[in-house]
């Protein structure tokens, strides 16, 4: 029987600017994403999104809230992935690790293209901070 796999994605916004990373890997290899990755077995969604988003971008944050959980079977195309989506703080400078080819403070309103559905991910986030 086929399951959904779970992952998660944190997302840092500072002055207007939001971190995103240049994925090394297929899919959207080259394309800008939201810091994230795979639910580890036995891991909680809060543990795995802050050991995500330190191996990425290599910085220790923390959970402000919950954005929300983004489900659409179509979303990535290796198969069915269920993003469960936090928004993080924290201090320091990205530093890209593990799966990011490089990391990076982009401001809002001059977003790169990007990968999955993470436009959408970030308009969300927007909508809820305003």
């Amino acid at each position: 029987m086929k399951k959904p796999s779970i992952a998660v994605d944190g997302i840092l916004i500072k002055n207007n600017k939001i971190l995103l990373i240049k994925r090394k890997n297929e899919p959207f290899k080259g394309k800008w994403a939201l810091p994230g990755g795979f639910v580890e077995y036995g891991e909680r969604v809060e543990e795995a999104v802050l050991r995500e988003f330190e191996e990425e971008v290599g910085i220790k944050a923390k959970i402000k809230r919950l954005l929300g959980v983004y489900s659409d079977p179509n979303r990535d195309p290796r198969g069915h992935v269920i993003s469960i989506v936090f928004l993080l703080e924290g201090e320091g400078i990205p530093k890209a690790g593990d799966d990011a080819k490089d990391a990076k403070f982009f401001d809002l309103d001059d977003l790169p293209p990007l990968a999955f559905d993470h436009d959408k991910i970030i308009r969300d986030a927007i909508k809820l901070l305003k």
